[in-house]
């Protein structure tokens, strides 16, 4: 790749957009102090610039030796970045930026584009009467803020009642610019990271962020207990919001969800974001390569945001010693599929990001099962004592119509504990719990399960049934009744209707549902794979040593030997 990539900021983001555009030849220019992190990551070149990013010169010399001028952080001048532009480009456009960078002008251009926010009012001066204005305008409580430089909990203050007014005043007033806006009850913050190309407005999925003391500690991706409507309306309200500003690359997009399940945008930051560092470990390419993609014009499509795996992302912040991070950095050492990204910050300061840890894994339990300790180690300062290890969570689940149908599914399930296939079994009747049925094959993806087996006789319908409420694969044993063959109960699970599909095994067949199950997982899964086509080495050797007794000592010896017990 040809072209360079200037940035305007050399810290945590910085450092992994280098680390992104290494693999792809890119090379990225970083304005900002030496040693800053961005420029501890190997990147062999001389074009790093030395010095403040807010520095007209030190930009202007940025901008010589670049192609694209970007930004890891949004407060900067962007009176340069527009003398620049007829130069160099510059994404996401100065217009954008200088939108954004002031949060009440930022909030009224979105409104201004239907997009749905908080009501706002701007401050016409810092006094207790101006105060008494917005109260009597948008009521109490209400949230004062900073117009510029508010970041991380700074320039935010509560105001819950009008003896709060001086205090508000006290730690927000100066010289600042403010503004109120309408206090929301929401019940949960979401984020969605969005990336605009010069064709199109493409997003990631829906992360559940927790902030304490105004700062994000922890998110999860997906988000926690959000409906799939929810999550995509979250996705358009975001890609809505980022469409009407200018110019290309990556934006964050802060929200909360009501409870009344309507959304609103809290703030964009037009740059990569703390909320998507999650894309790093668990999707196809990570939002700072998406980034570089979207302002270098490379390829880039929706199906490339996706998410692969469940993930946890959980900040490390700096606590009471200048050492802390250290501290939490040796304990993640010793936590098995934990990817820690130190950001080469020296000493800590409380409440500083010095790094971040990233968990992936199948099923979100699974993965806030790997990420428990070291939250418990941020929150405590000390080792989690687990007496018992935490049960594995199901990815298969066997359902029967009654518990008359377990002695034909006991082989199957020996079958799965075979492969060290964690299982969970059920009773649910598609004719006498069909509300039990339904709610149980809804929710089976959100529970981690991947496949589902399911038995029945008589009229078989619980396999069919269980397979029109989910998306899993599910595969059908046909148990033989008290009366019959079980040919009824196996063509009712055959003869399912076009768009339901049912694997169907052969009658009381448990095994090979199992196994099927078994394939079914080792499809996405190398370790279960193994297992499997070990498995079939051991079926074949054991066909081929019968075949050698039988050769060896004749057909009547042989069953007279091994036959005869049976």
């Amino acid at each position: 790749m040809e072209k360079k990539v200037g940035v305007l900021g050399g810290g945590q983001l910085g450092a992994m957009l280098v680390e992104a555009a290494n693999p792809l030849k890119i090379q990225v220019n970083i304005l900002d102090a030496p040693n800053s992190p961005a420029k501890q990551v190997i990147s062999n070149h001389g074009g790093h610039i030395d010095g403040s990013f807010k520095d007209p010169e030190a930009i202007r010399k940025l901008a010589a030796g670049s192609d694209v001028v970007t930004v890891e952080i949004e407060h900067v001048d962007t009176y340069v970045l527009e003398e620049i532009s007829k130069t160099v480009d510059v994404q996401p456009s100065w217009r954008t930026i200088r939108t954004i960078q002031d949060k009440y002008a930022q909030k009224e251009h979105l409104m201004a584009h239907e997009v749905a926010v908080a009501q706002s009012v701007a401050l016409k001066e810092a006094s207790a009467d101006e105060l008494g204005r917005v109260a009597d305008e948008l009521g109490l409580p209400f949230m004062l803020k900073s117009r510029k430089e508010a970041y991380d909990g700074k320039g935010n203050f509560p105001v819950k009642s009008r003896h709060g007014f001086g205090p508000a005043l006290k730690a927000l007033g100066g010289n600042r610019e403010l503004y109120a806006e309408k206090w929301a009850e929401f019940k949960m913050e979401l984020a969605v990271m969005v990336v605009k190309t010069k064709d199109d407005v493409l997003s990631f999925p829906t992360v559940e962020t927790i902030h304490e003391n105004s700062i994000c500690k922890l998110v999860y991706a997906p988000a926690r207990g959000v409906s799939d409507s929810i999550n995509k309306e979250a996705q358009e309200l975001a890609k809505k919001a980022v469409s009407c500003f200018w110019g290309k690359g990556m934006f964050g997009v802060e929200m909360f969800l009501l409870p009344d399940d309507t959304l609103l945008v809290n703030e964009i930051a037009p740059r990569p974001h703390n909320s998507g560092h999650y894309t790093i470990e668990a999707c196809p390419i990570s939002q700072y390569a998406a980034h570089l993609r979207a302002i270098l014009d490379l390829p880039l499509q929706q199906e490339d945001l996706v998410l692969d795996k469940q993930a946890i992302m959980l900040n490390i912040l700096g606590g009471e010693t200048p050492d802390s991070h250290l501290a939490f950095e040796r304990e993640a050492l010793k936590q098995r599929r934990t990817s820690i990204h130190m950001y080469g910050k020296g000493q800590a300061k409380k409440g500083r990001k010095m790094g971040h840890i990233t968990v992936t894994a199948a099923t979100m339990a699974e993965a806030e099962q790997l990420i428990e300790p070291m939250i418990y180690f941020a929150d405590t300062g000390k080792v989690l004592e687990r007496p018992n290890p935490p049960k594995e969570q199901p990815v298969v689940a066997v359902v029967m119509g009654s518990d008359s149908d377990l002695p034909v599914l006991q082989p199957g399930l020996a079958i799965l504990a075979k492969f060290s296939i964690p299982y969970a079994t059920r009773i649910t009747s598609a004719h006498r719990t069909p509300t039990w049925m339904a709610e149980f094959a809804s929710s089976a993806v959100s529970n981690g399960i991947k496949c589902i087996i399911a038995a029945a006789g008589g009229a078989a319908h619980l396999p069919g049934m269980t397979a029109a409420y989910t998306p899993l694969p599910v595969i059908g044993i046909p148990v033989k009744p008290t009366i019959g063959d079980g040919m009824d109960s196996l063509l009712s699970i055959c003869n399912m209707p076009k768009g339901v599909p049912v694997a169907t095994v052969s009658v009381n067949n448990s095994i090979n549902a199992a196994l099927l199950a078994a394939r079914i997982l080792g499809a996405g899964d190398p370790v279960m794979r193994k297992r499997v086509e070990q498995y079939m080495a051991d079926s074949e050797a054991e066909v081929r040593e019968k075949d050698r007794r039988l050769e060896e000592i004749g057909a009547v010896d042989y069953a007279e030997k091994y036959l005869a017990k049976k």
